[in-house]
């Protein structure tokens, strides 16, 4: 990877390869136990930042498979069902780590290639079962033509691997202990193995930037697959890019070059237009998300319409059929229903009540340098134009804002505000200049 972070910290969609794979295992097992052979630290800060408990223990040597199976086997019970699992290989989905974890029986996972050259083919008994792995250069021609591999993931009761990891042999000419070798020695003890077979998308490592990339692209593919299968209309499914998950109602349409992350949920015949950011937000029914817009943390009600060129942050309310316009910023603001912000504002730490209008050019200046401090306005205000509200200060009920104000006093219910200074002409002083 020429880095000096560990492979599995590399970023993939959003996160690293790590949090894809511990995220997804985490509700599943009672118990994570991550092997580490460099970078420890950073692989617990990670762990920490991705808010999963899992204990990491040490790979003195990095001498194969079964030999970092072998470093966890004092956090294995004999009683334990274990699912094995490789920080590079991060698209393993949920489902298919739950059919794995369902199973009673020793279970490996495998994949079908169209071409396996390179990789351990699966020897099969007549009735289906796994009896061992046999690589390619130690493979005869009509073992060459099987197409099934495993990938190394597999689920075994914690009795076996404490009975038999010792006898796995590093007779290779790596020198290593191979995890795969365990297929073979559990087959010929009288075990049955079972196969579980998964696209090849789902088995994907990365030990390259070239890899990744490659791994950053099927994700985005497998990603895009799940919101079609989910109902939503996608303009170019190749120009979507989910870093998260996503839930939806019906009839939703995302346009082209958005990015969705985090938790992202929306409702009903939502519209999400070109070249949009959204992160951790929730969208209601019938709202449209116009071009360029850039959206993290917000919440957002129904028939409302934001941008093109809005910037939402975090603390964003916006209730029903509410309208923020082009270039118009808010952070920790709250808009109450039918109220707009069309153009050119910057709205911070505001309550801003029933069928509000505020004028572009408007912003609450809410920071003093040391305190951030709230603005009201209060239903049915009429803010003017290129207004300046300094905050802490109240707007009253069905108020009016003379444009080009700066307002530093509340203004009461009914009342006009006008805060500027007096206008003077002076003939003829263009000449002198």
């Amino acid at each position: 990877m020429l880095s000096e972070k560990a492979k599995v910290l590399q970023p993939l969609g959003g996160r690293t390869m790590l949090a894809h794979i511990v995220q997804k295992a985490n509700p599943i097992a009672d118990q994570l136990t991550l092997v580490v052979g460099f970078d420890m630290e950073n692989v617990k800060q990670e762990l920490q930042t991705a808010s999963i408990e899992a204990a990491c223990v040490e790979q003195l040597e990095q001498i194969g498979t079964a030999d970092a199976v072998k470093s966890a086997l004092p956090r294995i019970g004999q009683t334990d069902k274990i699912l094995i699992l490789y920080g590079d290989v991060p698209l393993i989905r949920t489902e298919t780590m739950e059919k794995l974890f369902a199973q009673q029986q020793p279970t490996i996972l495998t994949t079908c290639l169209d071409d396996p050259s390179g990789y351990g083919r699966v020897l099969k008994d007549e009735n289906g079962h796994a009896v061992g792995i046999v690589e390619e250069k130690d493979a005869d021609p009509s073992q060459l033509q099987e197409q099934e591999v495993f990938t190394g993931v597999m689920v075994v009761a914690g009795e076996l691997l404490h009975n038999y990891l010792s006898l796995i042999r590093n007779k290779n000419n790596a020198g290593e202990y191979y995890l795969t070798d365990l297929i073979k020695i559990l087959s010929e003890k009288g075990f049955k193995i079972e196969r579980l077979q998964v696209p090849a998308e789902e088995t994907l490592g990365a030990n390259t930037r070239a890899e990744l990339e490659v791994l950053e692209k099927t994700l985005r593919q497998m990603k895009a697959k799940d919101l079609l299968d989910m109902g939503i209309t996608l303009v170019d499914q190749n120009r979507v890019d989910v870093r998260g998950d996503v839930t939806a109602g019906k009839d939703c349409l995302i346009d082209v070059n958005a990015i969705l992350v985090g938790k992202v949920e929306l409702g009903n015949n939502v519209v999400i237009g070109p070249n949009t950011y959204i992160e951790d937000t929730v969208i209601g029914d019938n709202t449209s998300i116009q071009p360029f817009s850039h959206i993290c943390n917000a919440n957002i009600g129904a028939n409302c319409s934001v941008g093109p060129y809005a910037r939402l942050r975090e603390g964003t309310v916006l209730e029903n059929a509410v309208k923020i316009g082009n270039f118009v910023e808010t952070k920790k603001t709250s808009i109450a229903e039918g109220s707009k912000a069309s153009h050119l504002s910057y709205l911070g730490d505001a309550i801003i009540e029933n069928n509000v209008n505020i004028g572009a050019g408007t912003i609450t200046c809410n920071y003093d340098g040391k305190e951030k401090h709230p603005t009201k306005i209060k239903e049915g205000a009429f803010i003017g134009t290129n207004s300046s509200l300094v905050a802490p200060i109240n707007i009253g009920k069905n108020a009016y804002v003379g444009a080009g104000s700066t307002i530093t006093k509340d203004i009461p219910d009914n009342a006009l505000g006008v805060g500027r200074s007096k206008q003077t002409t002076k003939e003829n002083w263009s000449k002198k200049k």
